[in-house]
This record gives structure tokens, sequence and C-alpha cells, in this order.
């Protein structure tokens, strides 16, 4: 299931969303018809929180099916809070240790392994091993650090900017254990990661992605390419 979305008028859903297999973090005053349409479409819980006075989750946060990195100055109220959301679910909720807090920008995750920045040092990659609970890998797409800006994962495919090459694509499949293509969204935006959010019940794009887009993304994300 794919739908167009935006949030607060913009098409730049990703900045605003995270999701996996079993939860979505959306900020608190979405109104409940957007909230509606994020569950139906991703079909799991939705947890509104504005994390750090901040809505733009799908950059501070990077999350799969077993745990949750939030900044270093998240408070711990807030923590508190999605510890008690998510503890029948099961997902870890830990601080990442380092000054880096657009943690969203530098990571790409499913739940099968993590893709992340090549500037991330040897401590920050094991919290993140440890909390994610899978292998990790350092790794550039299209020649950029930003790799959870420029692909969008989910546990049956994965989407990456267009300028990405083959022998990329072939190790972005091979750590991520999916089908990888390249693609669009928002009208030819390449930084797909703004602009689409996903999981293996479905997808959610930028409004103004076109039918073309739409269609392929689908088939990435869906594992049928």
């Amino acid at each position: 299931m794919i739908e167009r979305l935006s949030i607060y008028g913009s098409n730049n859903i990703g900045v605003f969303l995270s999701a996996s297999d079993k939860y979505v973090l959306a900020p608190s005053n979405i109104p409940l018809k957007i909230i509606k349409i994020i569950e139906e479409t991703l079909k799991v819980k939705t947890v509104q929180i504005n994390l750090c006075n901040s809505v733009l989750l799908g950059v501070l946060t990077i999350g799969n099916s077993n745990g949750i990195l939030v900044p270093y100055y998240t408070p711990q109220d807030e923590i508190e809070y999605l510890k008690r959301e998510l503890k029948e679910l099961g997902v870890n909720i830990e601080i990442f240790p380092s000054k880096i807090t657009a943690l969203g920008n530098i990571v790409l995750t499913n739940d099968y392994a993590s893709i992340v920045s090549p500037d991330l040092n040897r401590e920050e990659i094991k919290v993140i091993r440890d909390v994610l609970n899978v292998e990790v890998e350092k790794f550039t797409i299209a020649g950029y650090k930003v790799v959870g800006s420029v692909g969008v994962a989910s546990n049956k495919g994965c989407i990456v900017h267009p300028m990405a090459t083959e022998e990329e694509l072939k190790n972005i499949s091979e750590i991520l254990k999916v089908k990888v293509d390249v693609g669009t969204v928002n009208a030819g935006f390449p930084v797909v990661g703004v602009g689409i959010v996903a999981n293996s019940n479905g997808i959610l794009v930028g409004s103004t992605s076109t039918g073309p887009e739409i269609a392929h993304i689908e088939r990435v994300l869906g594992g049928v390419i």
C-alpha cells in the first residue's frame, strides 16, 4: 500500500516521521486525520512526541524494530515516555553518545543491518550495533556521507539517490539483504530519504510525487524489482 502525504503543508515527510515494522514516531500536534492515514498505510502504532522541542523526528532519531537512538540532549522525561509507549513492543531507547544530532541523516537501517557515515567512530558504531542489534558498515551512497538522507530502506527493499553506481547498489544490497534500486520522489527530487517513509507494510510519499515515481517506489520498497 502506498499513499501520498504532506505534513504541515510540506512534501518532505521523511524529516517529520521515523518508521519501523513496530512503530512510527510522529510530531505530537499532527492532526488526527493525518495520523489515521499513517496508521492505515504503515499498519503500526503511532507514538506522538515533539523530541527536544522539535517536530523533526526523522532527522533527530534513527531506529528499527529493535531500538531507537536519540540525541545526547534529549530530556529524560521524553526518553521515559518513549520507553513506556514502546515497552510492550520490546523496543530499546538509548541516547547516542555523540555531538552528532541529525542521526536520521547519517544512518540507513532496516532490521538486518545498518549503513552509516564514514565519519562515525568505533564507539558510535558500537552503540548503533548494540541498540539496533544489527551489523554496521561504513559506506557512502552516490558519494554522499549522509546515507540516511539519500536512501530509504525497509525489510523488503531499498531505494537510493539516482546517482548511485552499480557497484554501490550491489554493496548496499549485500549489506542490507534486500533488493536495491535508484529513484526519485516529489517530482524528481533525488534526496529520497526526505520524501519517503516506509516499512514492510506500506509506503508514504510526498504529495507532489508523480505517478511513475510512485509506481517505481512501490516496486522497489516492495521488493519486486
